[in-house]
C-alpha cells in the first residue's frame, strides 16, 4: 500500500482487499491515514480503518452503522441528509460509483467536517452487488481557505470603490490578512 499515490489509486486498492473479502487483507487498509469503510449490498458497515473514528468523531458500530460511519449528515447548505440519502447510500442502490459531491459531517460533540466522499460499489464476478468502499477526504481546510480568498476580494473590490483612505488602507491589510491566512490553510493540505 506505500507506493499507492492517489485517492482512486487507494479506493481501487480497497476494492481489490474488500472484494476478496477476508478481514486479514483488510488490516492493510489500517495503515491508511484516510478513513475507509466497507459495507454490505444492503448498507451495513462490515469494516471500518481507524482513521474513521477520527474522523466521525466516534467509534462506528460493524454491523450496525448503516451507509456511512459519520454521526449525523448535512449538505453544504447546512441542511440535514439522511445517512439514507447520502453518497454512499447512492451508490449501493443505484449501482454505481458516486464521485464530485462533498457533505458535512457532524461529530457528537457538535463539530463538523466538511468531506468529499468516494463511494465505490462491489460486484461479485458474475455482477452481483455485494457491498460498496468509501474513503472520506476531509476538505475542510481547503473549503475555508477559498472563503478567505473570497473575503480578500470582497475587501479589494469595496476597497477600489470607495475615496476615504483610512477605510481603504483598512480594507487593504483585511484583504492581506485574509490571503495569508488562506495561504497558510493552503500549505497544510498540499
Amino acid at each position: 500500500m506505500e507506493s499507492v499515490q492517489t485517492i482512486d489509486q487507494i479506493v481501487s486498492a480497497a476494492v481489490a482487499i474488500a472484494r476478496k473479502r477476508d478481514h486479514a487483507l483488510l488490516s492493510a487498509l489500517d495503515q491508511i491515514a484516510a478513513p475507509i469503510y466497507v459495507t454490505d449490498a444492503d448498507g451495513i458497515v462490515t469494516y471500518f480503518n481507524p482513521a474513521c473514528i477520527g474522523f466521525a468523531g466516534r467509534t462506528p458500530v460493524a454491523g450496525k452503522d448503516r451507509w456511512c460511519v459519520t454521526w449525523k449528515l448535512f449538505t453544504n447548505k447546512g441542511e440535514p441528509l439522511p445517512h439514507a440519502q447520502c453518497p454512499m447510500a447512492d451508490a449501493i442502490v443505484q449501482k454505481r460509483t458516486i464521485r464530485g459531491v462533498t457533505a458535512v459531517a457532524e461529530r457528537p460533540d457538535g463539530t463538523r467536517v466538511n468531506f468529499q466522499p468516494y463511494p465505490t460499489p462491489l460486484f461479485s464476478e458474475d455482477g452481483e452487488l455485494v457491498g460498496a468502499v468509501n474513503i472520506l477526504i476531509d476538505i475542510t481546510e481547503r473549503k475555508q481557505a477559498a472563503e478567505l480568498r473570497a473575503q480578500a476580494v470582497k475587501c479589494r473590490r469595496l476597497a477600489a470603490s470607495i475615496s476615504d483612505d483610512p477605510a481603504r488602507a483598512t480594507l487593504e491589510r483585511m484583504a492581506v490578512e485574509y490571503d495569508e491566512k488562506a495561504q497558510a490553510l493552503n500549505r497544510n493540505f498540499c
